[in-house]
């Protein structure tokens, strides 16, 4: 069978408990998704890409996920296992297509926490300042020791206390963050309504200053906003890494996905309008561009009031993804391509213990020590390489095992949308530079070296296999 060896029945029964509604998938996803995307890159986007058509941008990125999601809704359906992609991967091309799959996952996850948590670091050193109080350098910044810096100490404690809460029951974990995302909406409601009453229609007269752009390699321009929104709607994969703790995965995941990818794609629709609206798109290069706009036009106690509700909710991201991220290694754990010990759940609260605290270790290094510059370009490229995998997988299984039964979902006009999708994936893959390029090809390498000298040996199935001749 060599490395394309499959999975060829479910997983066994899992030790996590089934307890997770349909609200609770809504939630984890809009937690996954509503974050620095909606409060950051939406005025970077707009100031550097495409102007007020970022609002396009952000309709281009939303259908190549919704293709995307489209495929996870059927794979869950049709093959409700633990592991996400990973899994459906597994099942229809086999074992190493499927590892590469994980690895990307692992790294988009990774840094997606890190990213998040630096986010969070310098919206907190942003508060404190204004207070006059600052931490030494040594610990104020990434190694730069020709700035003095040496670590960066907020983002390691917000990765440390993310970590000490999904080590909890999952079930509170889940309250913990339905309850941040709703705070997290109150903000941008609040500024929703507060900026249809200020909006400027001039400053959409140019609607798209940067053009439509080019469909393959471009760099400014629609195409290449939509390239840059893609990293908004990262996450919407963790609702299928849920499942072995929802009720009804085959009907919820679907549904779960379905409802959170509409939610987001019509908030950051509104919003993005609303932003270009109350200010010029040429100022919007800011990292706080929601509460920045509330400033501009004067209501500093809105903006205090968003920033402040940033630096509470932010942390909804870095828990959504550390949940996820923590039962895809275990799943991986579990099949014998990393070793077992990340497949052990504890005994009280019932979560992958060991798989947790590995992905807060290293989240939290990489978050204090290294510098993420282009971190929505490495997100993104990891992504799209694995849905590109996935598009794939989806004529596979239904080359392999037909259509879908009564009952289960079925993605429409196969093979037509997946390769519509792919094409669309590797146009918004063309848009990134050859440094983001270079880091994705040294990425898959380690990943590759990783399965030949460990995964390929240690495998579940290759044991299995060995027993039973």
């Amino acid at each position: 069978m060599g490395i394309f060896r499959k999975k060829t029945k479910l997983a066994k029964k899992t030790e996590l408990k089934r307890h997770l509604k349909i609200s609770d998938l809504i939630f984890l996803g809009l937690g996954s998704m509503v974050g620095t995307g909606i409060l950051t890159v939406t005025g970077i986007g707009a100031a550097n890409f495409a102007g007020p058509a970022l609002t396009i941008s952000i309709v281009i990125s939303a259908v190549s996920v919704g293709l995307s999601a489209l495929f996870f809704a059927e794979f869950a359906s049709r093959i409700p296992t633990n592991g996400g992609a990973y899994s459906y991967v597994y099942r229809t091309m086999g074992e190493f297509p499927a590892w590469i799959v994980g690895w990307y996952i692992i790294m988009e996850f990774l840094t997606a926490i890190s990213g998040v948590a630096s986010g969070w670091g310098g919206y907190f050193k942003g508060l404190l300042s204004s207070y006059g109080l600052k931490l030494p350098a040594a610990l104020n910044g990434t190694f730069d020791p020709s700035q003095g810096h040496y670590v960066d100490l907020f983002p390691i404690l917000v990765v440390i206390l993310v970590t000490g809460i999904v080590l909890l029951n999952s079930k509170i974990v889940f309250k913990l963050n339905n309850v941040l995302v709703i705070l997290k909406f109150s903000a941008l409601i609040l500024f929703i309504l507060i900026g249809i009453f200020h909006i400027d229609l001039n400053n959409w007269s140019n609607f798209s200053p940067f053009g439509f752009g080019q469909i393959y390699g471009g760099q400014t321009g629609i195409m290449a906003g939509a390239s840059l929104m893609f990293f908004a709607f990262l996450g919407f994969e963790s609702i299928s890494m849920a499942v072995d703790e929802v009720n009804e995965p085959q009907k919820n995941i679907p549904k779960g996905i379905a409802l959170s990818l509409s939610i987001v794609t019509f908030l950051y629709i509104v919003v993005t309008l609303v932003l270009t609206g109350m200010v010029h798109y040429t100022k919007l290069n800011v990292s706080d561009a929601v509460a920045f706009a509330l400033r501009s036009i004067g209501l500093t106690w809105a903006a205090n009031y968003v920033s402040v509700v940033a630096i509470l909710t932010l942390i909804t991201v870095c828990i959504s993804m550390s949940y996820a991220l923590a039962r895809m290694i275990y799943s991986i754990s579990r099949d014998g391509l990393l070793p077992k010990t990340f497949s052990k759940v504890s005994k009280n609260q019932k979560v992958p213990k060991n798989a947790t605290l590995l992905v807060g270790i290293i989240a939290a290094i990489c978050a204090g020590i290294f510098p993420i510059a282009s971190i929505a370009s490495f997100l993104n490229i990891c992504t799209l390489a694995y849905l590109i995998i996935l598009a794939y997988g989806i004529i596979k299984l239904r080359k392999n095992e037909g259509v879908p039964k009564k009952g289960e979902f079925r993605t429409p006009f196969v093979p037509i949308l997946p390769i519509i999708s792919i094409v669309i994936c590797l146009s918004l893959m063309s848009q990134y530079e050859m440094t983001t390029w270079l880091a994705f090809g040294l990425t898959t390498v380690i990943g590759v070296v990783i399965y030949l000298l460990y995964g390929y040996h240690h495998s579940a199935i290759a044991f299995k296999n060995n027993d039973e001749k």
